[in-house]
């Protein structure tokens, strides 16, 4: 990894979902099931065929969420408490993670395509509390998910954050392609190890990662 490649870094930018905390303590699978309730009762289709909704949603829009509201006219308000209403206790605090971050120079936020209450409660759960400058959720983009470049630019532009001297490191490439186009350091963070044009670096080990750095 060129170190040199962050230099010019002083805005840290990080997903939240599978980005500070690890897929294998399976969090977002509550969240899941929490939105195929929520399509089942929204549209009356079965489980079935509410998985595949939430899925297509998904892949189409960005969230499940944006899919439930282009389609179905649904209230983000209320939907973003219930989904997130889990047990955060499978999450461990980190402190070599805590350390590594502690150790940026420069402005550290958080940009999650959920909420920012459901954020804070998961940087909680993993000791991260207090490390961030700010915190992002969706309702903070006007409900416009990732990876839509409206979505970064209501969040960028609220932030003032300056993209040509920013990282951001996202576990879904398709995030990583607007704040490559803004100028931005990109960091893919996941176990699978894809070649996209517009991730400059890919890590399955996040501490590490910083660490070097």
């Amino acid at each position: 990894m060129a170190q040199i490649d962050f230099q010019h870094v002083d805005t840290w930018v990080f997903d939240l979902d599978n980005t500070l905390y690890p897929p294998h303590m399976r969090l977002f699978d509550q969240i899941e099931r929490k939105m195929v309730d929520y399509v089942i009762r929204t549209t009356g289709v079965d489980h079935a065929q509410a998985h595949h909704l939430r899925r297509s949603y998904w892949a189409e829009y960005g969230t499940t969420l944006a899919g439930l509201m282009a389609h179905h006219g649904v209230d983000p308000v209320p939907y973003l408490v219930e989904v997130h209403d889990i047990d955060f206790s499978v999450l461990d605090p980190d402190p070599e993670l805590r350390a590594a971050i502690t150790r940026l120079q420069g402005r550290r936020i958080v940009y999650t395509n959920g909420s920012a209450p459901y954020a804070q409660r998961v940087l909680e759960a993993r000791g991260l509390s207090g490390l961030f400058d700010a915190v992002y959720g969706v309702e903070d983009a006007d409900y416009h998910p990732k990876p839509r470049a409206e979505a970064f630019d209501k969040v960028f532009t609220r932030d003032g954050l300056k993209t040509q001297s920013a990282a951001m490191f996202e576990d879904d490439p398709r995030n990583l392609k607007v704040p490559h186009d803004l100028g931005m350091r990109t960091v893919l963070v996941t176990p699978e190890h894809e070649a996209h044009d517009h991730v400059h670096h890919h890590t399955d080990d996040l501490t590490g990662f910083l660490t070097r750095l």
